[in-house]
């Protein structure tokens, strides 16, 4: 291929990307409930809109934004929360300069825009508060603890226990008791130290916690299998530690693998255990319920 049509076929790339990121960004802000973040991504936009017209002025084409990227990104946004979305995009489409990196020899003029979207990126991360992100604290609390509880729960039951339906209702009672016990002792415990945010803080650890009870049962509930169901719950286990971690590492800039690792490590450890304690038990006390 022609070496000049393959440098206006990559400023068309970053072209596009300019222009849907423009575009992201000010649906963002339309639908941003604070005035000083809404502020700060339409400034982005703006900026974004100013790159894809230099691009423009380079390829003298016209180029429409990627409507499914700015729906789903928009979509995601409103799910997954804002912070994590911008993070992510960033991180995985940053025009900054890896793009520009490419296109510097021939526009010098792009070392300027990449600078500008490295100094965009910052901005970014430092001007996001949202909600969710401030009871990090409290979903964790939730959401580990189910894991190692009612996993440990689950396998010990597993084999102590009957058929899928018994432990079922078992890990019902024990789960949904625990997560209410977890929420109070989290109010509690916030009251106490004076904390004016105590009961948001006990929902969203008791939300954490039903949620994960929920997704760990549901393959005792759906199956025949004992022990397939078991197999199922662990895997949907480290499946929530992955999802979760991977979240909070780019929402907070955190290290991925380490939290990854301890989590399954320990959930997965208090479940072997946990089955081990069954079977013995079992043994001793001469139970056999199947």
């Amino acid at each position: 291929m022609n070496p000049d049509k393959i440098l206006q076929k990559l400023a068309l790339q970053v072209q596009k990307i300019e222009t849907t990121e423009h575009v992201v960004y000010m649906r963002l802000a339309d639908r941003c409930k604070d005035n000083n973040n809404a502020e700060v991504l339409r400034k982005i936009g703006e900026s974004e809109k100013y790159h894809a017209m230099f691009w423009k002025s380079k390829t003298g084409i016209d180029v429409k934004p990627d409507s499914y990227k700015v729906f789903k990104t928009v979509l995601l946004a409103r799910v997954l929360g804002m912070t994590f979305i911008l993070k992510q995009m960033e991180k995985n489409e940053g025009t900054g300069s890896r793009r520009y990196a490419n296109l510097a020899k021939h526009f010098p003029e792009s070392a300027r825009l990449s600078k500008e979207e490295s100094e965009h990126e910052k901005e970014i991360l430092g001007m996001l508060d949202e909600e969710r992100l401030k009871y990090v604290g409290s979903i964790v609390l939730g959401l580990n603890d189910a894991l190692v509880e009612l996993t440990g729960s689950l396998a010990g039951f597993t084999l102590a226990l009957g058929d899928t339906k018994v432990i079922t209702l078992a890990g019902l009672v024990t789960g949904i008791s625990a997560a209410l016990s977890m929420a109070a002792s989290d109010y509690l415990s916030s009251k106490a130290e004076g904390d004016a945010t105590a009961k948001k803080s006990a929902v969203y650890t008791g939300v954490a916690y039903l949620l994960t009870v929920a997704l760990l049962i549901l393959p005792f509930l759906l199956l025949t299998s004992k022990f397939l169901a078991l197999g199922i719950t662990l895997f949907i286990a480290v499946l929530i530690i992955y999802s979760f971690n991977y979240y909070i590492s780019i929402a907070q800039d955190i290290s991925f693998k380490h939290r990854f690792l301890e989590m399954t490590i320990i959930s997965m450890g208090v479940a072997a255990f946990s089955f081990l304690i069954g079977y013995v038990l079992k043994v001793v006390l001469g139970v056999n319920l199947g």
